[in-house]
């Protein structure tokens, strides 16, 4: 199967872009709670932000796995809704880049031809970096704002902008298997990871999401409107601690995990805006590899 079988782009007619990074977060196993995928939902809301491009559904899903819905819309006629991967185009005017946004489904086969139809679009849309975002189950309190990490194999990113170098060995999902392939195409990414209480189960926990976002802004030097999920925050921080007060064990534990969390030195990623900065010189660097 070949990537123009199953990647459709839409982009006839479409304005040059502003100098585009992609972003990508796939519900699954790097999204803990959804917290990744919601995030990129909530930086699009209330954003005119257009399909550039879609990979098909059929080729990559167990149907058991990932069922279809179904639906009604306005004239009472019933649809099908499959498992949607749609890169979205949003632009920001008098903004440093322009985003390319997946929020999409893990897909279950096919992970090679999955991930090429990513990277392969990068390369069309001349993408300057690959950001991938995802959440993992961590023992942090929900009580505090959770930590972000990054990591990116690139040595400059790295250098510029604090983050680490990947040290982990075992199973991965499509995120794992997406950066392996952006590097051997010598495509810069950075991977940004969030996490979520993991004694909450699946319950969402926008406090997360809203983390990922001001990594984002401040990496991006874009608006991303992490600000105003206060409201959800604050409204799931209420269920959260309804839901705690009534076990004694599980505030008990939730009081150790704030102890501990207070008194170590997390090893996240910097913030403050002189990290968009520091990509902006690392983007130059790679335009003008001679002042890099």
């Amino acid at each position: 199967m070949r990537v123009d079988d199953v990647l459709t782009t839409h982009t006839e007619g479409l304005a040059p872009l502003n100098r585009p990074i992609m972003i990508v977060a796939l519900t699954g196993w790097f999204d803990a709670s959804s917290a990744a995928t919601a995030a990129l939902e909530w930086l699009l809301r209330d954003r005119v932000a257009p399909v550039v491009a879609s990979i098909d559904s059929d080729p990559f899903y167990d149907f058991t796995q990932e069922r279809p819905e179904v639906w009604f819309d306005d004239d009472e006629v019933r649809n099908i809704r499959w498992p949607t991967n749609d890169f979205r185009l949003s632009r920001y005017l008098g903004g440093s880049h322009d985003l390319v946004v997946l929020s999409g489904v893990e897909p279950h086969v096919r992970w090679s031809t999955y991930c090429d139809c990513i990277s392969s679009l990068a390369l069309r849309l001349s993408c300057d970096v690959v950001v991938t975002i995802g959440a993992s189950a961590d023992a942090v309190p929900h009580s505090r704002v959770p930590p972000v990490v990054g990591s990116s194999t690139n040595d400059e990113l790295v250098r510029r902008l604090g983050l680490s170098r990947p040290q982990y060995q075992g199973i991965t999902g499509v995120v794992g298997v997406l950066q392996e392939r952006l590097e051997k195409l010598g495509i810069p990414a950075i991977s940004l990871r969030v996490g979520v209480p993991h004694y909450l189960g699946n319950a969402q926990h926008p406090k997360s999401s809203a983390a990922l976002l001001r990594h984002l802004e401040h990496v991006l030097g874009v608006p991303t409107g992490h600000v105003e999920l206060a409201g959800e925050i604050e409204r799931w921080r209420s269920l959260h601690d309804e839901a705690v007060a009534e076990d004694p064990q599980a505030s008990s534990y939730v009081r150790m995990l704030e102890h501990q969390f207070d008194q170590r030195s997390e090893a996240m990623l910097t913030t403050g805006d002189d990290l968009a900065a520091e990509l902006e010189a690392f983007l130059r660097g790679l335009e003008n590899p001679d002042q890099g």
